[in-house]
């Protein structure tokens, strides 16, 4: 792999910083309510310390590096850290960026990853993982970030619709040191019949002794193949009935009302699972499930690529995959929470818009011949199935 200049990547691919702040609207309440350390604090509450990350980091703080160290974490961060679960999130990430980056690489057959990593002074950094020009895949990311930051409590409530306190344990208007460590990636394949695949993995912790797991894998094809969907979304089911019997309609349910494209009354794609706020459970448990998710990322999606990637396609279908990723643009510019922060807190553009494809396409007016499959294809974004 090649190292080349760095780059800023804040838990990238859809996302920023923010993205582990996202969530959607008018979902299920709030998954518990446990912290680190104590919150049961005084009403004066704690005061973020003088060598806090400013709340805008900024694109040039970083400093390009050939490798980065073993670790990004900080060990001993202090009486409200969980270090040993900092450090283990970390390592999955990483050994997951490793392993998936080389899958996608066996399967592209000629394309490989550029790298670009990175440390910054107040702590933390990452690894961007790039493919682009490849036989198969037009472009794919995989990113890997610690980030030590802060947040005005403003911004935390903007982010927050289900009630849940992000800033509890901090002086009422004092902005919020936390720390994040995500892996996140998009994939957009070349041929109209391979899909597009998504996921985010990632653990946060603030300076107020609140912690918890996010994250979610979801698909986005441009023509309906159903044994592609039992496959993807069947993996997912399996993982999530190991973990909890409650996790798959949750999770399938939380996914199919994020990904929609409001202003076209349809979803990006065909969903997969979506959370966030875990943390009822014990963090290990947690770790476990999210560990279970991006260890079966090529599981579930390596098979769909590899069946559909020398498909014959026409003109007309390669056009109608370039207008659904037009869509895919619509959702991550407008509504995707990550992105909109990133653009909106000087974040590095490169970074941030990680996520879009090379090429899309907008058709003025185009509404597909009924009964066609790209007909049916929108309905289905309209009214999402169940596909297992």
């Amino acid at each position: 792999m090649k190292v080349t200049s760095a780059v800023f990547v804040i838990l990238a691919g859809t996302v920023s910083i923010a993205d582990a702040f996202s969530m959607p609207s008018n979902h299920f309440g709030m998954r518990g309510g446990s912290a680190l350390a104590s919150t049961d604090t005084d009403t004066d509450g704690k005061k973020a310390s003088e060598d806090s990350p400013p709340v805008n980091i900024g694109w040039d703080t970083h400093k390009a590096v050939e490798s980065v160290p073993d670790s990004l974490v900080k060990e001993g961060d202090g009486p409200d850290g969980n270090y040993p679960m900092r450090s283990k999130f970390e390592k999955m990430c990483r050994e997951a960026q490793e392993s998936i980056t080389a899958a996608i690489e066996e399967i592209d057959g000629e394309g490989t990853f550029q790298e670009d990593a990175w440390v910054r002074p107040t702590g933390g950094g990452g690894m961007s993982r790039v493919l682009t020009g490849g036989k198969v895949f037009e472009k794919a990311g995989v990113n890997l970030s610690v980030v030590y930051g802060s947040m005005p409590q403003e911004a935390l409530q903007a982010a927050t619709e289900r009630g849940v306190d992000r800033a509890k344990g901090m002086a009422p208007g004092e902005r919020v040191p936390f720390f994040a460590c995500g892996l996140s990636s998009v994939m957009h394949p070349k041929n109209p019949f391979a899909p597009t695949m998504h996921f985010n993995y990632r653990y946060f912790e603030t300076d107020g002794g609140v912690w918890w797991f996010g994250g979610g894998t979801d698909i986005t094809p441009s023509y309906i193949n159903e044994d592609d969907m039992k496959h993807f979304h069947g993996t997912y089911k399996e993982i999530c009935d190991k973990h909890d019997p409650s996790y798959h309609t949750e999770f399938k349910e939380w996914a199919d009302r994020y990904f929609v494209i409001q202003h076209r009354n349809e979803t990006r794609g065909f969903g997969g699972i979506f959370f966030d706020d875990q943390n009822n459970k014990d963090p290990d448990e947690h770790l476990a499930f999210s560990k279970d998710c991006v260890n079966s990322v090529i599981k579930s999606y390596g098979p769909l690529v590899e069946n559909h990637k020398d498909d014959p396609f026409t003109q007309e279908q390669k056009e109608w995959q370039l207008m659904r990723r037009g869509r895919y643009v619509e959702f991550n510019l407008v509504y995707d929470r990550g992105t909109v922060f990133g653009l909106k807190t000087g974040g590095r553009i490169e970074s941030i818009l990680m996520s879009l494809p090379e090429t899309a396409r907008w058709e003025y007016d185009h509404n597909p011949e009924p009964g066609s499959p790209e007909a049916e294809f929108i309905d289905v974004c309209k009214n999402p199935r169940d596909w297992v």
